[in-house]
């Protein structure tokens, strides 16, 4: 019986935001903020880190608020 879940394909993930998962823990941003938890904690009472919802009990992250959120804040113009 062929599976005809919405989630399969049969082509690969072609963007990073796809291979991770739609969603992401607080320890996943951090990491790959490259700062602590507490300081995602920190951003969001503040509300200027990247929007976080709660699902529950738990935070969790959407990657590509993640991503907009970090584009957005890029102090660099890389494409000089």
């Amino acid at each position: 019986m062929p599976n005809t879940s919405p989630r399969s394909t049969n082509t690969p993930a072609t963007t990073e935001a796809a291979r991770r998962g739609p969603l992401a823990s607080p320890q996943e941003v951090a990491a790959y903020l490259g700062v602590p938890v507490k300081t995602l904690y920190q951003w969001k009472y503040r509300g200027i880190g990247p929007n976080v919802h709660k699902v529950g009990r738990h935070l969790r992250y959407r990657w590509s608020e993640v991503d907009a959120w970090v584009n957005a804040r890029s102090a660099y113009d890389l494409a000089v």
